[in-house]
């Protein structure tokens, strides 16, 4: 555990509209992909704490659901998520993406960030978008009215593609900490269960190989897991997860083609598992229908996204 007089440790919450990188940001800045990431909205359903540990601080990351209009009681549970992660944190980093006019979920967040009493930073991100003279101008042109409503301690372009101005929001976010000893061990990369990493790993290869409809109405349920931490004869890991759909249609779909679509979801999930994990690992994939699952409380709950 890391103790030095001018260490600095504590929480950071990111928050943003759907799809403008904000877990993209925190996997650059960890250099390793520790949250699920797709060019698909609502991506991240959970706050997932991520740590970032360097020689002068210890940075527990937030990641939260995209912010947007709740149609339904998953959507609900998603907006939650965010307000409890806005509690009680060092520091706020608002993520928009440069050049692209705050719709409505962005101006809510505007709203929802404005009154808290932790330091806001402005990350602008892609960047790589905006090239040259005029997009520059058209970078800043798009940036005052937010830092003029918002007033943020800073304001950091920065692109999670090209790694573009990532130690400069190191820096200015470790600036926020107080001083204080590390809150996890230096090794730690997530607060979460190996089991929690399996769901995640396997939504996200969900959303690489199936179209639009599909990913919204998803959740992944692993409901066995057993590696060889745990039992010492065993040689591989055994995961055995349920992914519900909404309809037979959307099964049909996932399943593809004699099994195809699922087979190779299994192939990139059980890879990055082994990657990840360390061991190998015998994965079973099973699709099961369960009508509006996403709409009311009960469903959300047995689908695994009960609160605690």
């Amino acid at each position: 555990m890391r103790e030095s007089k001018n260490f600095r440790s504590g929480f950071v919450t990111f928050v943003g509209r759907p799809n403008v990188g904000k877990s993209s940001i925190i996997n650059a800045l960890l250099k390793e992909k520790t949250l699920a990431v797709s060019n698909k909205p609502q991506t991240t359903r959970n706050a997932a704490r991520c740590i970032l540990t360097t020689d002068a601080c210890q940075i527990v990351i937030v990641d939260t659901p995209g912010l947007h209009k709740p149609k339904h009681a998953l959507g609900e549970f998603m907006m939650r998520e965010t307000e409890d992660a806005l509690r009680s944190v060092d520091a706020v980093c608002f993520v928009v993406e440069a050049g692209k006019a705050l719709d409505p979920a962005g101006e809510s967040i505007l709203n929802l960030i404005s009154g808290i009493k932790a330091p806001i930073l402005l990350a602008v991100n892609k960047t790589d978008l905006c090239r040259g003279r005029e997009g520059e101008e058209r970078f800043w042109r798009f940036v005052a009215p937010i830092q003029g409503r918002l007033n943020p301690s800073a304001v950091i372009p920065v692109s999670a593609k090209e790694g573009t101005n990532l130690d400069v929001l190191l820096d200015e976010l470790a600036r926020r900490l107080p001083e204080g000893e590390a809150i996890y061990p230096e090794d730690m990369l997530m607060d979460a269960t190996e089991r929690f990493m399996a769901e995640e790993i396997i939504r996200e290869k969900i959303f690489e190989v199936t179209e639009q409809e599909v990913p919204h109405s998803v959740a992944v349920m692993v409901e066995e897991f057993k590696s060889p931490d745990e039992y010492p004869d065993m040689r591989r890991g055994e995961i055995r997860a349920d992914i519900i759909v909404e309809r037979p249609g959307q099964k049909a779909i996932l399943i593809g083609e004699k099994g195809s679509k699922l087979k190779s979801v299994g192939i990139a999930a059980r890879r990055e598992m082994e990657a990840r994990f360390g061991y190998p690992i015998f994965l079973s994939l099973w699709v099961k229908v369960k009508p509006n699952w996403r709409k009311t409380a009960v469903g959300i709950e047995r689908a695994g996204y009960s609160r605690k």
